[in-house]
């Protein structure tokens, strides 16, 4: 695009925040956000810098989305980031996308909470696509805002196979989360004012879901149903906090009890950013991230404080662009909001210096985040700590980059691992874990109980093709890894990899043997020597996989055995209920007949068995 094409295209734009992309041949170029897009996306007629100017003349048209205010400017070009990898910004390579809330475009849409919605324009609705609300930050109160909207109004959460072809209402039409459109126990019209209901609270009408949860919790309450009346209430206290400052909650800080410490280190177009964290007063983790910088003829917008567009227009960093393109601040900047996408923000972060974007600087605040640079004490030496671990792992190879390099695959960024536990077939389980940039994603680890059978093969194959028949149908939430690992030998390799072929889920599996610590690929095997980084990566993925099943196998050995087992009609629900209510088998032998009917699920009959067996 010539200055001329850039000033036509910035004539049509509105004077509202939102972000834009500039695009050539189907692939976006690069990410920014603005303040007001006409102004922002006009400066590129003239760009300051020639690496800028030469990717515009790359491109081929400018598109755009509108947001509500500028914080969700924020956090949408965070998304996009993420999901396009524009070679002109700053990308975190473990970066996370923020949730949004997606109303898909079905004759009986359904309410989902999605990471890479089917539209990219945020609040757009379309004939051919979904109408999408957000990015948010919160993705816990976001969950329960889509619960409590469930509840009030019955919207569809199951996935389109399961809705297809029902004959009769599923769970969650028997639990009031949904009123079944798909056997018409309602009709599509007043499903459709349903859902208009719910898009009129995502674009900022508190009172339509606000005000039925009050008057649910004062009903509570005047019928001493106090446990009940405190959910309500702090169901109600999420929802009146949802519409805050750019759409997302604003969470209150009390004193400073997490604070992360950032170091930058940056040789060539290589960066690294070190994170410690402090707990109240004492360091227990520290981590290190590789940033992808544009490439080598790629440079930060016109009037940015940061190649990856973290800057808007107005912001006070077009100095540090001119001053240092491309140096710490921008590093920063682009770090700390694709970093904080889907992770708790800490009390306090320090820097080795500004990060120089106000847009930034205006969500931490919001978010109650303090930001120092600290210039001497004990958190001076903390960031120079930060900053000797990050200058330890710049312009090297780090675990993961050597791991896919072995291994020959595109990446080892994310890596899940897979185990299997039983005792002789009994209390049957696989676990499934997860390691991003080669420290442990807890949030992201999953167990499966699986049938039991003294198999380690066929439990392996059922526990990968419930991953990836998940991952598959889109039900599972989390990104798709980069390489799966598993606990065992050539058999468990094979097992998982029919797995995945079954299902048609094209993922990168190995194993890893313990006795020799064997990698073993569907091509080869490779004895690497024992101190090589990529394979304590692997090493680290495994034994974890081996903990995580090991505990729950247990749990669910463990579960109380009692005599109420051998009681027909009593399964582990009524078993719980009868143990709940009553405390011990003696007290449940001691109780009555009627007594024995209080309890929810037991009718005359059983409670008659239950008395004459014990």
């Amino acid at each position: 695009m010539n200055a001329e094409a850039v000033r036509e295209r910035a004539q049509s734009l509105p004077r509202e925040p939102g972000v834009y992309q500039f695009r050539a041949d189907d692939a976006t170029l690069y990410v920014g956000k603005a303040v007001d897009l006409r102004s922002r996306v006009r400066s590129y007629a003239d760009p300051r810098s020639a690496r800028i100017r030469r990717m515009v003349d790359r491109a081929a048209e400018i598109e755009i989305a509108v947001t509500d205010t500028e914080t969700q400017a924020l956090l949408l070009e965070a998304n996009l980031i993420k999901r396009h990898q524009p070679r002109y910004n700053v990308r975190l390579k473990d970066d996370k996308s923020y949730p949004m809330v997606q109303l898909t475009n079905h004759d009986a849409p359904r309410i989902e909470i999605t990471r890479d919605p089917d539209g990219e324009a945020q609040g757009a609705s379309s004939a051919s696509g979904p109408t999408v609300f957000g990015p948010y930050t919160n993705k816990g109160q976001v969950e329960v805002v889509v619960k409590a909207l469930r509840e009030t109004y019955g919207v569809r959460g199951c996935s389109d196979h399961k809705y297809a072809g029902r004959d009769r209402p599923c769970l969650d039409y028997e639990m009031g989360l949904c009123t079944a459109p798909c056997t018409r126990e309602i009709d599509l019209e007043s499903y459709a004012e349903d859902v208009t209901a719910v898009e009129r609270f995502l674009e900022g009408e508190t009172g339509i879901l606000a005000d039925p949860l009050r008057r649910e919790m004062e009903a509570a309450a005047q019928e001493q149903n106090f446990e009940r009346a405190a959910n309500l209430r702090d169901r109600l206290e999420n929802v009146e906090a949802f519409h805050g400052e750019g759409g997302e909650a604003v969470q209150s800080v009390g004193d400073e009890r997490a604070v992360d410490v950032l170091g930058v280190a940056i040789e060539g177009e290589d960066a690294t950013v070190a994170r410690l964290r402090a707990e109240n007063g004492k360091l227990v983790d520290r981590n290190r991230h590789t940033l992808e910088a544009p490439g080598a003829d790629a440079g930060p917008g016109p009037g940015t404080g940061s190649s990856a567009g973290t800057a808007l227009e107005g912001t006070g960093a077009t100095a540090a662009a001119d001053r240092d393109e491309g140096g710490v601040p921008t590093v920063l900047a682009a770090f700390i909001v694709q970093y904080y996408a889907e992770r708790d923000l800490p009390d306090a972060l320090l820097l080795p210096e500004r990060h120089g974007d106000d847009e930034v600087a205006a969500w931490l605040e919001a978010e109650g985040v303090s930001v120092r640079v600290p210039g001497a004490g004990r958190e001076a030496k903390l960031v120079e700590l930060a900053l000797k671990n990050a200058r330890r792992n710049v312009g090297g190879r780090d675990e993961c980059a050597m791991l896919a390099d072995a291994l020959e695959i595109e990446s080892a960024q994310r890596v899940e691992g897979f185990d299997v536990s039983h005792a002789q077939g009994k209390s049957a389980v696989g676990s499934n874990v997860t390691f991003v940039d080669g420290s442990a994603e807890k949030a992201d680890y999953r167990r499966k109980k699986l049938a039991d059978q003294n198999d380690d093969y066929d439990n392996m194959r059922a526990l990968l093709e419930w991953r990836a028949r998940r991952a598959v149908e889109g039900r599972d939430g989390r990104p798709d890894p980069d390489l799966l690992v598993i606990d065992g030998g050539q058999g468990q390799l094979e097992a998982a990899r029919d797995a995945l072929a079954a299902v048609g889920w094209d993922v990168p599996a190995i194993a890893l043997a313990k006795a020799e610590e064997r990698v073993i690929t569907p091509d080869r095997e490779f004895s690497w020597p024992s101190d090589a980084p990529h394979l304590h990566l692997l090493q680290r993925v495994r034994d974890e996989a081996h903990r995580f099943a090991v505990q729950y196998h247990q749990t669910i050995r463990d579960e109380v055995k009692t005599v109420l087992d051998d009681v027909p009609g009593v399964g582990p629900e009524t078993r719980k209920r009868l143990l709940g209510r009553f405390g011990s088998v003696e007290n449940v032998r001691e109780a009555s007949v009627d007594d024995l009917e209080s309890v929810e699920g037991i009718g005359a009959k059983t409670a008659e068995t239950i008395k004459s067996r014990l």
